[in-house]
């Protein structure tokens, strides 16, 4: 299955992991603490690491049309949540 991730620069990578997971929470299977979190979306699977300098995403889908998708969900709730910050998710497909 295709996977694509992002590293995105940000000193609040565990409050957005933390945020994007709470807010699916009633939607979809979630788990997380504040370092590692996984949402499996309808789309596809979204594992997220955080430390003090990023947020490091993963997203899983079966297809390239699905990937696609989920990296602009995914994207577009952190950048809300991140109102306050500039942040860039510059996504890089896993070969194969």
């Amino acid at each position: 299955m295709p996977t694509s991730r992002a590293d995105v620069v940000t000193g609040q990578a565990s409050k957005y992991l933390q945020q994007l997971c709470k807010h699916w929470a009633h939607k979809f299977p979630v788990a997380f603490d504040p370092t590692h979190g996984t949402i499996e979306l309808s789309l596809g699977r979204t594992v997220m690491d955080a430390d003090a300098e990023a947020l490091h995403i993963a997203v899983t889908a079966q297809d390239a049309e699905a990937l696609e998708r989920l990296e602009t969900v995914v994207a577009d709730h952190i950048k809300r949540f991140a109102f306050r910050e500039e942040l860039v998710f510059d996504w890089k497909r896993d070969a194969g």
